[in-house]
């Protein structure tokens, strides 16, 4: 929690993701800070694990909350509501099951920015300053002569 207490009550709960979830807003009881968790269904006996494919030739497991991490940062202070990127997160995640469990890291950072630039312009700009690894003004003017060319 914000101010560091573990005790939180939950003040509303709803099916999510299409009965796939459970939705719970709650509030920390010691600053009143609400917030949203998720709690989904896991098949252990489900065969496929979802592998991010690094660039270096490694693997590793698929994490969706890097995903969601990423995009709370790019999205901080714009008017995105944390169920767009819950969906946008579910969107990657059902992605990467198409692709048959695994993404190589770089399509992967290429299917966020595609659907930050649908969900808000700044947001995709600073991630992909991050992704992209801008160094320079030059960067970010080119990235968004891009931008407004596909808008």
């Amino acid at each position: 929690m914000v101010c560091g207490s573990e005790d939180t009550r939950v003040i509303d709960s709803r099916s999510a993701e299409h009965g796939k979830a459970i939705r719970r807003r709650r509030e920390c009881e010691g600053c009143q800070h609400r917030f949203t968790t998720f709690e989904r269904y896991v098949d252990p006996s489900a065969p496929i694990a979802l592998m991010v494919i690094k660039r270096s030739g490694g693997a590793e497991a698929f994490d969706r909350t890097k995903i969601t991490a990423g995009v709370t940062a790019a999205t901080k202070g714009r008017p995105v509501e944390s169920m767009q990127i819950d969906r946008l997160a579910d969107e990657i995640e059902d992605l990467v099951r198409a692709e048959g469990g695994s993404i190589r890291s770089d399509a992967l950072g290429l299917a966020v920015l595609d659907r930050l630039r649908d969900l808000d312009h700044v947001a995709y700009l600073r991630f992909a300053s991050v992704y992209k690894g801008f160094d320079e003004v030059g960067d970010f003017v080119r990235e968004l002569a891009l931008l407004d060319t596909d808008s």
